[in-house]
């Protein structure tokens, strides 16, 4: 597993400076639709993230012409322009005191560059933090892959489309979700907002509080009418760390809502009120 030490990252800017541009260049694109696309997978029989992602790949890739490697295969072709590469990457940020780390979907293209950070990233998918359960996140990443897919499909095709405006365009989408059944898990809401009575008072269009199998079950099904809130955080560890907000069909994956928050005292590792009320009267 790669370790990436980055400032800011994803496909949106946000204040400050950033390390690396993720949404590719068109020469990157271009670049990209040319190579061969090499998935790395721990040696780990048992690892259920390894397992959902190349089931995922096998039934779901369809941009490049792809191949399975280890670890120790990609630190041999790593170099090398004709390959791309999709991860699972350990990332944490610099500047960050609890020096906290994540799991992060990466796809990434190959080059005589000096060390991982450096290569060139076109898409990162937050998936979980780096010590959680496998069980709460896994089986998410056909629908992560999807959503990179159609990223890369997106900023191929329009090439207007940069880290400086990506996020409106994505935002663009909120304004579906009231034709759409929202669900949440209740672990995962803020207490101002984690039953159907109060999270009624702040969200206006349909939704549920179910379990992980029903969000499972929905993707399964390609149900075209679930929004899942995808959470990425420490959970009850409690650590000053980031948590990431995302809203995403259960069947196309499309994106609705990226945010996230520094974790503390006043704002809980959760989807808090003060987000669900932007989800609501953002335009």
């Amino acid at each position: 597993m790669k370790y990436i030490n980055i400032i800011i990252f994803f496909i949106f800017i946000f204040s400050g400076s950033f390390a690396q541009n993720t949404v590719g260049t068109p020469e990157q694109l271009k670049q990209f639709f040319k190579t061969k696309t090499l998935v790395v997978l721990e040696e780990d029989p048992f690892n259920e993230s390894n397992i959902q992602l190349k089931t995922a790949v096998q039934k779901n890739w369809k941009l490049t012409e792809f191949e399975i490697i280890t670890v120790e295969d990609y630190e041999k072709k790593k170099k090398n322009p004709a390959f791309s590469f999709l991860t699972i990457d350990k990332v944490y940020f610099e500047g960050d005191k609890a020096a906290s780390k994540y799991n992060f979907l990466c796809i990434a293209l190959g080059g005589n560059y000096k060390n991982d950070s450096e290569m060139p990233q076109l898409c990162t998918v937050p998936l979980s933090y780096a010590d959680a359960d496998e069980s709460t996140f896994s089986y998410k990443i056909a629908t992560m892959l999807n959503f990179l897919q159609n990223h890369l499909l997106l900023t191929s095709k329009n090439q207007e489309l940069k880290s400086s405006n990506i996020i409106d365009y994505y935002q663009q989408n909120l304004s579906e979700l009231k034709n759409k059944v929202l669900y949440v898990t209740k672990d995962e809401l803020e207490l101002q907002v984690n039953t159907d009575d109060k999270f009624r008072k702040t969200y206006p269009y349909k939704f549920k509080i179910v379990t992980r199998d029903e969000i499972e079950e929905a993707i399964d099904n390609n149900n075209p009418d679930v929004v899942f809130l995808h959470k990425v955080g420490p959970g009850n560890k409690n650590q000053k760390a980031r948590c990431w907000i995302i809203l995403m069909g259960a069947a196309d994956a499309k994106l609705y809502f990226f945010d996230y928050h520094k974790i503390d005292d006043n704002h809980p590792d959760a989807l808090l009120e003060s987000e669900l009320k932007k989800i609501v009267n953002t335009k």
